[in-house]
């Protein structure tokens, strides 16, 4: 497995970033990406680490050392203990990066159980799931096509998709775009599929793929967001933007410019069926979710801390409508920690005795997930109030000489100090009012995907595995217990004549 020394250096491998208009020459020092690369190497130190190891490390079948999230799991116990590894992983970065290297694992460690899926690249995915293993690599995903006009016939957007353009003996060429590159500038390889479309019109499934493409091969450019580890850097200090300085996982939208990918990389080519199942036919839905739903559990720790620290600091923690908000917060918290053991406790069982998290826990995060945040992001604006922004520009003022005795006078707080206050606030504020935090509240919305598919999709489960049918059998049963003429059964007394007298 990759070291955090090993991690940096690999990623001076020539790859094509791009930020602000320039080409980045290296991304561990530029300042768009230097910390946060530096936050993903960490945890990687932490797989060699003696007294995290037992946490986060596993050997596979095949005798690798391997993060535990990375290995096909059996049992609800490898499960469990798959998602006490994600957590402790994400405590690294207080829930704060979501697309970590263990991320992909919801895809990867499915490979091996389940390569008979990839019709004719059996091989390929075996091979991928002894990669994974073995090296840890980070890998990112892109499996949406840009918005570039959607009130088009599919068709007429064709140009944009990633779709085959050439084969060759030994691989394809690739051509389109895709969104959102999450922390693709610091990954090892891109993960493409697509799903949704049958073809691109008279019958065109040149963008019936899924393959993994290196970061750094010819042809591959990564136009990145504005960087608010950057924008954290130029205008001030860890003080004042201690998340977005050094937790900012920049997304990009991926370009392939006739990319080539050799055959060993291909896992479905110009499939439909393998294309536009994969999501849910391998697992990967439910795992992916068991890995979203740990991290923000983890987040949901830390803003339960941030809120009790701060009505605390401000004297209103005994307030019965702020202890009322207060128990909100930690019952949200407590719920997707129950969601994320109820995933691994109650697996459902996949191919070839693989352990797969349960889907209704899955679905069920995946609703409920984007409704908490802006709730939990309201509570704070409503209960911390004007105390966010009732704040000094930055770190600067508590070092002036002049300032610094009227700081001290007036940003105080109950039990605290003005700098110990001030340093408090402002953590909230990158939390939930930055761009980093505004950020955030985007990515926590839109994680599961569009509002409306989220919910069906919740529907559609029940009705797959006979869920649905179980509760409509409920209602059936309590039915049945009477009808027009009564009780239908000898549980319960129906009324006499003499009882029944008043009614015609």
């Amino acid at each position: 497995m990759l070291n955090g020394r090993e991690y940096l250096e690999s990623l001076r491998d020539g790859r094509e970033v791009y930020v602000n208009g320039e080409k980045v020459e290296d991304v561990t020092e530029h300042p768009a990406y230097r910390n946060s690369a530096r936050s993903y190497a960490r945890m990687y130190d932490a797989l060699h680490d003696p007294e995290m190891e037992n946490k986060l490390v596993t050997t596979t079948e095949y005798g690798d050392k391997t993060h535990k999230f990375f290995k096909t799991s059996r049992h609800a116990q490898d499960l469990l203990e798959s998602r006490d590894a994600i957590a402790t992983w994400s405590k690294m970065n207080f829930g704060f990066m979501g697309r970590t290297p263990d991320y992909k694992a919801s895809f990867t460690a499915q490979l091996d159980a389940y390569a008979d899926y990839y019709k004719g690249f059996e091989d390929n995915a075996r091979a991928w799931y002894r990669k994974a293993t073995k090296d840890v690599p980070f890998i990112n995903h892109t499996i949406v096509n840009p918005q570039v006009d959607r009130s088009k016939p599919l068709h007429e957007n064709k140009d944009v998709f990633v779709r085959a353009v050439a084969e060759k003996d030994d691989g394809i060429i690739v051509s389109g775009a895709k969104m959102v590159g999450t922390a693709a500038a610091m990954t090892h390889y891109n993960f493409v599929s697509n799903y949704g479309p049958k073809d691109l019109g008279e019958g065109d499934v040149s963008h019936a793929l899924i393959f993994f493409v290196a970061m750094n091969a010819p042809g591959v450019k990564m136009i990145s967001r504005q960087s608010y580890e950057q924008q954290a850097a130029t205008t001030g200090t860890p003080f004042d933007y201690p998340l977005s300085s050094r937790f900012d996982e920049n997304d990009a939208v991926i370009v392939l410019d006739n990319v080539f990918i050799p055959w060993e990389d291909v896992l479905a080519y110009k499939n439909v069926e393998i294309t536009n199942n994969f999501f849910t036919e391998t697992g990967f839905f439910n795992r992916f979710t068991f890995h979203g739903c740990t991290r923000f559990a983890v987040k949901l720790d830390f803003m339960a801390g941030l809120l009790l620290k701060a009505t605390e600091a401000s004297g209103t923690n005994q307030f019965r409508g702020v202890q009322a908000n207060l128990g909100e917060v930690i019952a949200l918290r407590n719920m997707f920690w129950g969601l994320s053991t109820s995933m691994a406790a109650e697996p459902e069982m996949g191919r070839n005795g693989v352990a797969v998290p349960n889907g209704e826990y899955c679905n069920a995060y995946r609703v409920l997930a984007p409704m908490t945040w802006p709730r939990v992001k309201n509570i704070f604006e409503q209960v911390v109030a004007g105390g966010l922004i009732q704040l000094p520009s930055s770190a600067k003022d508590f070092l002036n000489p002049e300032l610094r005795p009227y700081l001290d006078q007036y940003y105080r707080g109950t039990g605290i100090n003005a700098e110990d206050r001030v340093k408090l606030m402002k953590m909230i504020w990158d939390s939930i009012g930055s761009e980093f935090g505004g950020r955030h509240e985007l990515y926590e919305i839109n994680y599961g995907g569009n509002t409306d598919n989220i919910r069906l999709e919740a529907l559609k489960h029940a009705e797959g595995v006979g869920a649905a049918d179980n509760y409509r059998s409920f209602v059936e049963s309590a039915m049945s217990d009477y009808d027009l003429k009564g009780w239908t059964n000898d549980t319960w007394i129906n009324a006499g004549k003499s009882e029944m007298s008043g009614v015609k």
